[in-house]
């Protein structure tokens, strides 16, 4: 080697000693479009980083919503594990993808995410997690969470929490309107004894009642800068709750009394999230609410036929609905539930509408806010189990490791993650 080269080598070493770190150190990259093997558990290993207290950047609308960090001790094995596609990229070709993004003509962001979020899941104490799309998708990303129910709601417990699911809960205290089909079935018996003791324990008369100040603790969470999610009976019952608050609009194999004759007369819409101006389904016996979800002889769709789109937002300027919009596909295929699509002429003129099937005038994804917190509504109980019935056997997430319907649940677990940022329209 000559002189000039050997101090070329030496000057180089020397500048390349002389950067920082964050110059010449690695960064993982977690792809989330169609080349990702386990869509769903890259969500939990995310949450598993932010435990670690590494900072995840989400890159928004960037192949499919894709994850990155730095590189940490124990990542790259915790991915492999569980058989996540991720890569190691240079700090170059790092800075090379953040340039893309912040291109002002592409509609991309970073978003932050910085501390783990604290889960709730309201549902009964028994309950399995196959019995709830959200308690499935946790447990095979490996998202732990904790149980709560009534008990723990109206003692205070929420604010311990930043997150919050209801599980497929009637808060209408109807015990879901099952009467006709199940019960003479020892799980309704029991879970009717069980809500009436919760109920007396906590110096109600009724369910009914107990359900309605449960949901007024829910609302208070919310407004507080809580995050709630919920599916299916939750989001409509939750809301029917909130406006017959006071008035009984419950018969008497529910409750021991029969309901207000005037009880539509007397409900009042200012205080729901999400519905205004529907209409109560009188008869007990029949296995709906409200007319807030669609009949499905008027929808018109079957489970070939069955889809809906999802809207696409400005990233760098409606960060919240794009974050929770995040998927590697726009079109979702339907599910059903006891409550499947929402109506749309009955939805409140401020509610971000993220997931629509414009053709049937239906509604089955949406968003808003209340107070400091937000909350988000999704239709369907199982998003790959077209119509799940009740005792049926639970869905294999192992066979869908990719789904779409379910990357949505888990946009929502993650969000209470990100650092804010003021939205700009």
């Amino acid at each position: 080697m000559t002189f000039s080269r050997l101090f070329a080598l030496l000057l180089l070493l020397a500048t390349v000693a002389l950067q920082p770190a964050a110059a010449w150190a690695n960064h993982i990259f977690i792809p989330m479009d169609n080349t990702q093997k386990e869509h769903l558990k890259a969500y939990g290993v995310a949450y598993w980083l932010l435990g670690k207290q590494v900072e995840v950047d989400w890159l928004l609308n960037y192949r499919g919503g894709s994850f990155a960090c730095a590189v940490t001790p124990g990542a790259e094995n915790e991915m492999a594990v569980r058989g996540i596609t991720y890569q190691v990229i240079s700090e170059a070709q790092y800075t090379s993808i953040l340039s893309e993004i912040a291109d002002p003509n592409a509609n991309m962001d970073v978003m932050k995410l910085e501390k783990v979020p604290k889960i709730a899941v309201y549902t009964p104490k028994g309950k399995q997690p196959w019995d709830d799309a959200v308690t499935l998708v946790l447990t095979y990303a490996e998202i732990p969470y904790t149980q709560i129910y009534d008990d723990e709601v109206l003692r205070g417990d929420l604010p311990k929490y930043d997150w919050l699911h209801l599980h497929h809960e009637d808060f209408t205290g109807q015990y879901g309107k099952f009467y006709r089909n199940y019960s003479s079935r020892p799980w309704y018996q029991q879970q009717q004894r069980e809500s009436e003791a919760t109920a007396k324990r906590n110096g109600f008369s009724k369910v009914s009642l107990m359900k309605a100040a449960v949901v007024v603790k829910m609302q208070e969470f919310i407004a507080g800068g809580g995050f709630q999610f919920a599916m299916c009976s939750a989001t409509d019952s939750y809301d029917i709750a909130l406006a017959g608050l006071g008035v009984d609009m419950v018969e008497g194999m529910y409750d021991g009394d029969p309901a207000d004759p005037a009880a539509q007369s007397k409900l009042n819409f200012n205080r729901t999230l999400a519905f205004q101006n529907f209409h109560l389904v009188r008869d007990p016996l029949e296995y709906e609410y409200s007319d807030i979800d669609m009949d499905p002889r008027e929808r018109r769709v079957y489970e070939d036929n069955d889809y809906f789109q999802l809207f696409t937002f400005s990233a760098k300027y409606d960060p919240v609905p794009t974050m929770l919009t995040q998927d590697h596909e726009r079109t979702i295929k339907g599910f059903m539930g006891q409550t499947t699509a929402f109506r749309k002429s009955l939805i409140k003129p401020d509610v971000v509408v993220m997931g629509d099937n414009k053709a049937s005038g239906e509604v089955r994804y949406m968003h808003g806010t209340l107070g400091k917190g937000t909350w988000t509504f999704y239709g369907g109980h199982d998003p790959e189990d077209y119509q799940h019935f009740v005792e049926e056997e639970p869905t294999d997430l192992a066979l869908h490791p990719n789904s779409p319907g379910y990357r949505l649940i888990l946009n929502n677990v993650l969000f209470p993650a990100a650092k804010k940022k003021k939205q700009k329209t």
